[in-house]
This record gives structure tokens, sequence and C-alpha cells, in this order.
């Protein structure tokens, strides 16, 4: 299944939103109560937090289409870690902050594309760390970063409305940044 990858514009958003609340409901949306996943959605799904992401340089926001329909994405942000992190911490560090393959794309290369994407877009900038957080029952998606390489390296909160769940702070150490 090839995929066309393209960077997104402000047009974009709604499209984006739409699909991130989709995928992650699909996924996850079985673990929280409605009230929850409804915050959720307003403070880290809605078309203005993409829009603010397709805006800012230090975001670096990939689209991949099957037959002219979104089949999944990939945001990262440049110069964010997470500080949960035990010390060391990394100097210059990159976090992919979501990865999203819909229905029907999953383990058909596409994520595999979109991270590989990442990794060299957080190479060329020159992070010395990607760093991302995967739900702690999500053995599929741990499988898949542990290929590339990817780390457990510690333990973290994700908070969906008043809901807490056990993450893992996975770690890809970019050597010389």
């Amino acid at each position: 299944m090839a995929a066309e990858l393209r960077n997104p514009t402000g047009d974009d958003a709604p499209m984006l939103a739409a699909f991130g609340r989709q995928a992650f409901d699909t996924a996850f949306g079985h673990l929280y109560q409605p009230e929850d996943m409804a915050a959720f959605f307003a403070e880290a799904r809605s078309e203005e937090v993409y829009r603010a992401a397709i805006a800012d340089p230090l975001t670096h926001l990939r689209l991949a289409f099957v037959d002219g329909e979104l089949a999944a994405y990939a945001l990262m942000v440049l110069g964010k870690g997470l500080p949960e992190r035990p010390p060391p911490q990394p100097a210059r560090p990159a976090f992919l902050s979501q990865l999203y393959c819909g229905i029907g794309a999953t383990g058909k290369g596409i994520g595999a594309a979109l991270l590989e994407e990442a990794i060299a877009r957080a190479r060329e900038w020159g992070a010395d760390a990607l760093q991302l957080s995967v739900f702690s029952e999500n053995f599929g998606a741990q499988r898949f970063y542990q290929r590339y390489g990817f780390r457990h390296v510690a333990d973290i909160d994700y908070w969906v409305g008043n809901h807490r769940d056990d993450e893992f702070l996975y770690e890809l150490p970019l050597a010389g940044g």
C-alpha cells in the first residue's frame, strides 16, 4: 500500500482534528468515560490545536494519503522533551507527540514511513534524542518502536480528562545530534 506523504496546510486542520479524534477513540475510547474523552479532545485534538501545530515552525507534521484519503499522520515537536526522563536529559530533544494510523492502514508500512521520516527530520534538526510516550498496555506499538531502537527510559502519567494512564517514555538516542 503506497502512501503519498505531504505537509499539511491550514485547511487540513478540520480533517486532522476529526482523524485524530477517531483514531484515538478507536484505539483507546473503551478506557475512558465520555466526559474525559470530551475534555481530552477539546484540549488536545481540536481544530485550533492542529492549526497552531501547522503554523509552528518547530512542529513537523506529515500526512499520509492512500487513494486520496488520509490514512495516517505524524506530529513531532522539535526542542521538546519530557521532564519525567531521568538524568541525563537530552540537550536537544525532539518529541514524537502523535503517530496515528487509521483503520486498515496499520501493518502496511505507512507508520514505518512516517516514523523513518520523523527520525530523519530530528537528525537533520540536530536532535540528540527522539522521545515518545506509549500506553503501557499497547504492546504492538511498543514492539514497533523497539524495532527502531527506542528503549523504555521512564514510567510517566498520561492524562485523558481526569483519567490517568500508565505510560512509558521511550527514547531513541540520535548519535551526534
